[in-house]
C-alpha cells in the first residue's frame, strides 16, 4: 500500500508518477493530457515531486521517475519521510 506524504496532492501526484512509470521521459503537456489535468497544474506538481526526489528532470522540460519514485509506487517507501 502506498504511503503518501502530507505534502502530496493525490490522486494527481500518484497519477503523474504512474504515467512516468512507463519508462518514458515526458513533458507536462503530455502528462497532463494523459491524466486529464492542465499543463500548468502538472508543471507545479512536477516541481514539488522533483524537490522530494520522486521525479527527476532528465533534460529541460522532460521528466522521468527516480528509483525512490518507483519504490513509492510499489509501496516500499513512505513519502512522509522524504525531505525537500
Amino acid at each position: 500500500m502506498r504511503q503518501p506524504g502530507d505534502w502530496m496532492q493525490n490522486p494527481t501526484d500518484d497519477r503523474i508518477l504512474e504515467v512516468l512509470d512507463s519508462g518514458l521521459e515526458l513533458g507536462p503537456a503530455a502528462i497532463g493530457h494523459n491524466i486529464d489535468r492542465s499543463r500548468s497544474w502538472v508543471s507545479q506538481r512536477l516541481s514539488v515531486l522533483v524537490e522530494y526526489g520522486l521525479v527527476t528532470e532528465a533534460k529541460p522540460g522532460y521528466y522521468g521517475l527516480t528509483d525512490d519514485g518507483r519504490r513509492y509506487l510499489a509501496g516500499e517507501l513512505d513519502a512522509s519521510n522524504l525531505d525537500n
